[in-house]
């Protein structure tokens, strides 16, 4: 049960870059998660925001796995990063029913992917975006952005990028991690990146080269743009952030809606406090979200390739508890 919901949770959890910064230790009683820093992005992610945000998202997605298995654990979330103690622990694990709702999540979770190409023209249902919008339901909430405040989006995004592109040890680590091979199992490799820069309003992430993967002529004046966002700025709530957006990606999954993180602006710190001006004067910003409906005509996304099961879960047998 517990090897099956970590490796479910590696295999299929989102992260920056496809990083994979997380290890899973199982026990015979409990699951622990670490954050990896050996996948860290050291520049890009300086204060490790986005390796923390990236755990959480892996730990929702071991609580979706145990759901479809009929379990529920007790979640402990430790304060602060630690490249030695977990970031959380699940433990105290009830048999419960299997629920409907247990197998959307977990049919969601196994075809969530990402898409960066642009979305369709099609705008996504306002039923949709509420019932998206109303997933979020702990501590991080998520904002939907007008017309106006997406444009300031637009201006954080092209100020952040071109931030990163003047900074050269930023490029080399952006470029050292969208170059990589589909067997390599780790970050970005050319079929996963869009062919070109697509026009639209909120600018794409620049990645200093180009991809292989075909982009239809769609644009993003369909799409909705929104801010995961909550009341403090520390390693636990980028952590509580991240499981807010796995809910929220599936939640959007499940109801045909693509959902393409936006992840540097928040990482150069005057991007990040622009979008501060968006939400309430106490609020911080832990991501920004493109949801749109994709685009069919370009063709099938290729799915970004994983690390093997056994460099993300150890086993730990009995006797060593």
């Amino acid at each position: 049960m517990l090897v099956a919901a970590a490796e479910a949770a590696a295999r299929w959890a989102p992260s920056v870059l496809n990083t994979q910064p997380w290890r899973w230790r199982v026990h015979p009683d409990r699951l622990e998660l670490f954050a990896e820093p050996r996948r860290q992005l050291g520049v890009l992610d300086p204060d490790a925001r986005l390796m923390i945000l990236s755990c959480g998202a892996a730990l929702h997605h071991a609580c979706v796995a145990l759901a479809a298995q009929g379990w529920t654990p007790r979640v402990t979330r430790t304060r602060g990063p630690s490249t030695v103690g977990p970031l959380a622990v699940l433990d105290g694990f009830e048999e419960v029913a299997i629920t409907s709702a247990a197998r959307q999540q977990e049919q969601a979770m196994r075809t969530r992917c990402t898409d960066r190409r642009p979305v369709s023209d099609q705008p996504v249902a306002s039923l949709a975006i509420r019932a998206i919008e109303a997933s979020a339901t702990g501590a991080v909430r998520l904002q939907v952005l007008t017309a106006e405040q997406v444009l300031d989006l637009a201006a954080a995004v092209s100020r952040a990028d071109a931030v990163q592109a003047l900074d050269p040890r930023a490029r080399e680590e952006l470029d050292h991690w969208t170059s990589r091979t589909m067997t390599e199992g780790v970050g970005l490799s050319p079929e996963a990146l869009p062919e070109r820069l697509a026009q639209t309003t909120v600018p794409g992430r620049g990645f200093g080269h180009a991809g292989t993967l075909p982009i239809g002529a769609g644009h993003d004046r369909a799409a909705t743009y929104a801010l995961l966002y909550g009341d403090g700025d520390d390693p636990t709530q980028w952590l509580q952030a991240g499981e807010a957006l796995s809910v929220i990606w599936l939640a959007a999954t499940a109801l045909d809606v693509s959902v393409l993180p936006l992840s540097d602006v928040v990482t150069v710190p005057g991007t990040r406090e622009a979008l501060r001006r968006v939400l309430k004067p106490l609020d911080h910003p832990y991501l920004a979200l493109r949801l749109g409906i994709a685009d069919a005509a370009p063709g099938v996304l290729p799915r970004t390739p994983r690390l093997p099961a056994a460099q993300l879960v150890e086993v730990v047998p009995a006797e060593r508890r």
